[in-house]
């Protein structure tokens, strides 16, 4: 257990001490923080199997080199597809961690007031997604509608669910896997602003796409 530790440790040391002289310092080292996540996964999981065949000292150090590549190359794509979606107008992208991106469209570039219908101008921006994430197949898509609070809560959470379900269907229609497609609808139940004045109102209505990388084989 002592050498599987100091293992993952200087593993994780090496993958996080960024000397890199990169003209994109983040998504450096965004990739590296991946791949020490993936090699103190990588050397868990080698340990155990290790332990089964009776070499858990070779099961770590294997394991964690491999984790660290596998963590790596998930940091980098998720680097890539970030950059890529930051092109998309209309588009509000950010990076809540390692394995993670996630993507906001205001609802009233999507649809008409109460409605749940498409609106034709919204289709350039979601055949631009839906490009993108044709390129990253394995990718778990969530699609989460939201509204403000204006109307009964039923009525919200119908129309979060229906509105949601109408961008998903339309990425699906333009060749996303369906396999990776989950909708979800909030309601007004998630604000990110003031609901009091109509700004506040505005930012909350919205369909939110988070993005998920597969989880390291």
């Amino acid at each position: 257990m002592v050498l599987i530790l100091a293992t993952i440790f200087a593993v994780a040391c090496a993958t996080t001490n960024d000397t890199s002289t990169s003209s994109s310092p983040n998504n450096n080292r965004k990739t590296k923080r991946g791949a020490a996540i993936g090699a103190v996964a990588g050397a868990i999981a080698g340990a155990v199997i290790g332990n089964q065949g009776g070499n858990n000292r070779t099961g770590a150090v294997v394991g964690a080199a491999v984790g660290t590549a596998v963590g790596a190359a998930v940091g980098h794509r998720m680097d890539k597809q970030e950059q890529e979606l930051r092109q998309i107008e209309g588009v509000e992208v950010t990076r809540p961690s390692e394995g993670e991106i996630d993507v906001r469209l205001t609802s009233d570039i999507l649809f008409d007031f109460n409605s749940a219908d498409l609106r034709s101008a919204s289709r350039t921006t979601l055949n631009d997604l839906a490009s993108n994430f044709r390129q990253y197949p394995d990718n778990r898509i969530n699609v989460e509608g939201h509204t403000d609070s204006v109307g009964t809560d039923e009525y919200n959470q119908r129309l979060s669910e229906q509105r949601a379900a109408n961008v998903a269907d339309y990425l699906i229609d333009q060749g996303v896997p369906s396999r990776n497609v989950v909708v979800y609808g909030y309601g007004e139940s998630r604000p990110k602003a003031t609901n009091d004045t109509a700004e506040g109102r505005q930012l909350n209505r919205r369909v939110e796409i988070h993005i998920q990388a597969p989880p390291a084989q």
